[in-house]
């Protein structure tokens, strides 16, 4: 806990030098995330890797130890506040993700007048750090975002939130919101990371030049055909503006049509710039120019545009370092998808929270006329980089921290002093308030507190509060874990029973026998554990370690289930340990004569609900929270009998084939609502819900994935599973889950400035009441959507805020408040809100919408829906914000340039996919609903590269680049004496083509040719360069997504081959898809017809 320090106590000169935990080399996290020491103390024994290769159901070898710190490194590329990127690369900088768009030169850090300051020289513990001096959480490679909407009340309305216990009268009618009272002094804070000399970063060919003529000052532009079409609606959430007729491009047949082209108007050339990044030039943009007579098209001879000019996704590997704030004002965040390392000097770092648009609209007809839509994404316990600061920890002590009286909001860095230090207005209400006395601080000549340098919750956009007892309706919660394991016929005879043993077992098998730690679960009175089996009955195990071995105790009534005694079935951890692994150990041999082929799925995790209703916890059957399961339930046949039992509701379900427009949407919506009212329930009483699918059939994933949903939890779909290539993963997903950053019973609300207010939240969670959402368990994958709305007009040049605020229970049973703020400027100039879009955050956020209306409307409307918010936009930057005059040119914002290939890529989704299996299309939509932004592109728009010469490629420069630069998603870059590794974070494809050297397929992949080898197999290292550099790639990759992506081999000509070219979006699609060209033209087209009408 922080010691208290009085205010303004005297601080020194922050150092010059790096972040005090910089890392050398960017690819050292690869060791801290294989050995997967979150919240390990140091006496605990070494993990095993996730990502290595263990036989299926043997425990893994110890890891190698996690890197130190290096230097930091010189050539790293800083992001000044404008400016063309830097020249040259850093010579130790790992390549990552396609790097953001550089800003100038900060001014020095701490400086004033702005109101965050500098680092101090001390620094408390961080948020989320274990008592006793236990290690850090982890930090994990690939970043994170989300968001989530809410309202903000009156004065007079419940204004806090204390759900860290069961449903009471008084909870649920009474004022949820402590009172704001005294404080006392936090403790300084950490060295400050340095920021070395301004740099510029490489030339990017961001920019797409015109093949004749140039548009003008910043936008892209392509030409296409005219035609004619029909409209279609648009999204629901925030007010877009319907700007006519947008004709449906997903027809079976849709011939070309020639349209005369105008020659584009001469002008100078728009700069190159980063991908991603906001141009520093008002009306930036890029024109695409046509090419007379190109070969390939439907009609030969008519006008084409050049594949060459098309805007593609454009990767860098240098780090960029990002100060939130410069000369006082909101910096715009990089891309999400790049690598970078954020200082935090006011506003919170966008892997918490990113807004779709940099600068907000003072009106809502700005808005609308914009086309855009206005919503954060917030990943509250988002990872940091490992050289970032940790989230600083600030105890206010039995007074809690400082609070708006009216609004409720938490004290930040834009909360200003007046009178002397003795009050301070409010920047989400505006209300003036009085300072609590012992808070008191004279302000400085430049109007800001003396110790304003030395309070993190005054110069820090994110800060952690320690919760008094007035946050509480009980003591916090003890980490439970349940384990809920299939054991009927299918799961046995298929090795799912054994997978799943295998894999708890590796996860709690390596437990101290002291009551220290437990491998990421800290391990301790308040540590427990419980297991159960279900088949046709439910099966639990007393775990007391007065017995001489486990008891099995049967529930026979599946319809009206009950439950034994918590205290025989639910244990500490340390006490039952060797109880549990021998049941772990006999459990597959226990049933493997078994001939029950029901499933009491309902039933079973029903029961296992009341066994922990008390307590609250992780249900894992093998089920969890997005962020942190309490229960795991291993499924792998339809739920048959007993409570919430379910039945192939079409013949498409039950081969789970694909289903026509009109079965679709039906069978993408639970069967009723018994699932979802237990799942509510469960809920109330902060049990989370994790459910981890083996399957080789249908299994109504869309009913399932209601009690994930709603607890927090989060699906795991294996299928088809198979026990070599599932197992592994299996384990991995499992020891992740567990051990990942995150939260127990927990509540979060975001707060607006005046004129703005909550619209609404998207995401896993329960929601009980308008300006709250619940979360029984929250991890750091995990994103909520909020969308914003105007309730007034904003004064232009003035800033707007967002707190988002979430009260949760760590893992070590502590209270905290993770407070997050961002403030952005408002501006009532149109341009502004292009050039300041967030791409990613735009995409993310109407991908989260499609998903939400897929089971609601026909597959073929929500594509119309998409590709009409896509022109929309389009239509109002050409309208009122570009210079080109020419008709003949499709006129993109910089900043949204590679919008139109995104929005292809949505429409060719798993999700909407016509032909596609009900259950993937039900997983689909299930994972997208709280997935993180960095998570979010890759997942629509896949990375390929070639791995046959990975030998000669220049895989090792300078930067530390590991995987090599991505291709176009075209099968014109696919060659058939080639091999190509394409992943999407969820699955990693290998496409041997059939005219392979022989030699290479020997070397990569054990076999001569893809024939013979299987559809999924494990990856082997074979004693040759070729082989080694591949490994390391996918570990690279592994490392990077989090995840242990399963490998899957596709050779041309078969089902796989067919599944591998179905990701080359920019191609067309013989079921009426077109390509990227051919959308850019659709795209165009519907332009024209909008601006002439």
């Amino acid at each position: 806990m922080a010691a208290p320090v009085p205010p303004g106590a005297p601080r020194q000169q922050p150092p010059t030098g790096p972040p005090p935990n910089f890392q050398q080399n960017p690819n050292a996290l690869a060791d801290n995330f294989q050995n997967m020491n979150l919240n390990r103390p140091p006496s605990s024994n070494t993990r095993p890797p996730p990502f290595g290769q263990p036989p299926p159901f043997s425990s893994s070898s110890p890891a190698s130890p996690m890197t130190r710190p290096g230097p930091f490194p010189s050539g790293a590329t800083l992001r000044p506040a404008s400016g063309s990127p830097s020249p040259t690369l850093p010579p130790n900088m790992a390549p990552g993700r396609p790097s953001g768009p550089p800003f100038g030169q900060p001014p020095p850090f701490g400086a004033r007048p702005p109101p965050p300051g500098a680092f101090p020289s001390s620094m408390p513990p961080s948020a989320g750090s274990p008592p006793y001096g236990a290690p850090l959480p982890g930090t994990r490679p690939s970043p994170v975002a989300s968001s989530s909407p809410v309202n903000m009340g009156p004065s007079g309305t419940p204004s806090g939130f204390m759900s860290n216990g069961p449903p009471a009268p008084a909870f649920q009618a009474g004022q949820r919101f402590a009172p704001p009272g005294s404080s006392q002094h936090q403790p300084p804070m950490g060295a400050p990371p340095a920021m070395g000399p301004p740099a510029r970063g490489p030339p990017q060919a961001g920019a797409m030049r015109p093949f004749m003529g140039s548009p003008g000052a910043g936008a892209s532009q392509v030409l296409p055909p005219s035609g004619m079409g029909q409209a279609a609606p648009a999204f629901g959430g925030p007010p877009q503006a319907m700007l006519g007729s947008v004709a449906s491009p997903y027809a079976p047949q849709m011939p070309s049509q020639p349209v005369s082209m105008v020659p584009p108007m001469p002008g100078s050339m728009p700069p190159p710039r980063m991908y991603g990044m906001p141009p520093p030039m008002q009306n930036q943009m890029t024109a695409i120019s046509p090419v007379i007579g190109q070969t390939g098209g439907t009609q030969p001879g008519a006008s084409k545009i050049d594949p060459n000019q098309i805007p593609r996704p454009i990767p860098s590997s240098s780090v960029i370092l990002h100060d939130t704030r410069q000369g006082n004002q909101a910096n715009p965040p990089p891309p999400a998808t790049s690598d970078y390392i954020v200082r935090d000097t006011g506003n919170c770092s966008p892997r918490y929270m990113r807004c779709t648009i940099n600068q907000i609209p003072c009106t809502a007809d700005l808005l609308t006329t914009s086309g855009m839509q206005l919503a954060l994404l917030v990943q509250p316990l988002a990872l940091p980089h490992p050289s970032e600061e940790p989230i600083q920890i600030v105890d206010f002590g039995e007074g809690g921290p400082v609070r708006c009286s009216r609004c409720k909001g938490y004290i930040n860095p834009f909360m200003k002093f007046i009178d002397q230090g003795r009050r301070f207005i409010c920047n989400l209400c505006g209300f003036t308030d009085e300072t609590p006395r012992d808070y008191h601080c004279n302000l400085g000549p430049d109007g800001r507190r003396r110790d304003a340098d030395e309070r993190p919750e005054l110069c820090r956009g994110t800060v952690e509060f320690v919760a008094t007892k007035e946050y509480m309706v009980r003591e916090p919660m003890p980490a439970v874990y349940f384990f809920l394991i299939d054991v009927s016929m299918n799961a046995v005879q298929t090795g799912a029973t054994a997978a799943a043993c295998s894999s708890i077992n590796q996860v709690i098998g390596d437990l101290p026998v002291s009551t220290v730690s437990i491998c990421r679960i800290w391990e301790g009175p308040r540590t427990m554990v419980g297991i159960a089996t279900f088949d046709s009955t439910i099966h639990f195990y007393n775990l007391k370690r007065a017995l001489q071995q486990p008891l099995m105790l049967i529930v026979p009534d599946v319809q009206d289930v009950y439950t034994p005694l918590q205290t025989d079935v639910i244990v500490s951890v340390s006490e039952c340990r060797q109880h549990l692994e021998l049941l772990l150990e006999s459990i597959p041999t226990m049933f493997e004569n078994t001939r029950t082929s029901e499933s009491a799925f309902g039933a079973a995790i029903k029961a296992a609900f009341l066994a922990m209703k008390s307590t609250g916890g992780k249900l894992m059957v093998f089920q969890s929270d997005n962020a942190f399961p309490d229960q795991f339930i291993m499924s792998s046949v339809l739920p048959s009998i007993g409570l919430g039992a379910l039945a192939a509701r079409e013949a498409e379900g039950r081969s789970n084939v694909s289903a026509g427009d009109k079965e679709a949407h039906k069978l993408l919506q639970p069967a009723d609502k018994t699932l979802k009212d237990m799942a509510v329930e469960f809920a109330e009483y902060q049990v989370c819900v994790d459910v981890f699918i083996t399957t080789k059939t249908y299994v109504d994933i869309a009913s399932i994935s209601v009690i994930p949903k709603v607890t927090g939890g989060q699906v795991y779909y294996y299928h088809p599973f198979s026990v070599v290539s599932d197992s592994v993963k299996l384990c991995n997903d499992l020891r992740w889950n567990v051990s990942r950053p995150q939260g127990f019973e927990a509540v979060m609300r975001v707060r607006c400035s005046q004129g703005i207010q909550v619209q609404e939240y998207h995401g896993n969670f329960c929601k009980r009441i308008p300006t709250d959402v619940d979360l029984p368990g929250i991890d750091c994958d995990k994103a909520i959507m909020v969308t914003l709305k105007h309730d007034d007009k904003l004064q232009d040049g003035a800033e707007c805020a967002f707190q988002c605020a979430l009260l949760y229970t760590t893992v070590y049973g502590e209270r905290r408040i993770r407070v997050t703020t961002l403030s952005l400027p408002c501006t009532s100039n149109l341009s502004n809100l292009f050039r300041m879009a967030d791409l990613d955050t735009q995409f993310v956020c109407f991908l989260k919408q499609a998903a939400r209306e897929i089971p609601i409307t026909p597959p073929l409307h929500v594509r119309e829906q998409v590709t009409n918010f896509c022109i929309n936009i389009l239509l109002s930057y050409r309208k009122f914000c570009a210079t080109v005059s020419s008709s003949g040119q499709l006129i993109l914002p910089e900043a949204l340039k590679l919008l139109p290939l995104y929005t292809l890529a949505l429409i060719k989704s798993a999700g909407l996919r016509i032909d596609g299996k009900i259950d993937d299309r039900s997983f689909w939509i299930n994972y997208v609903s709280s997935v993180s932004t960095p998570s979010a592109i890759p997942l629509v728009y896949p990375r390929m590269i070639a791995v046959h010469d990975l030998d000669t490629q220049a895989c090792y420069d300078g930067n530390g680049s590991i995987v090599p630069a991505p291709l176009p998603l075209s099968s014109e870059h696919v060659n058939d004496e080639g091999i190509y590794l394409l992943e999407n974070g969820q699955d990693c494809l290998i496409y041997a083509g059939n005219s392979v050297n022989p030699d290479i397929m020997q070397q990569l992949l054990g076999v001569p040719s893809a024939d013979q080898g299987g559809a999924e197999f494990t990856l082997q290292q074979y004693d040759n360069p070729l082989s080694k550099k591949l490994n390391e790639v996918v570990n690279e990759i592994r490392r990077q997504r989090c995840s242990f992506l399963r490998l899957r081999l596709c050779r041309k000509g078969d089902q796989s081959g067919m599944a591998f070219f179905w990701y080359l979006i920019e191609d067309k699609v013989p079921t009426g898809g077109l390509s990227y060209v051919e959308f850019l033209v659709h795209i165009h087209r519907q332009i024209q017809m909008k601006m002439s009408s």
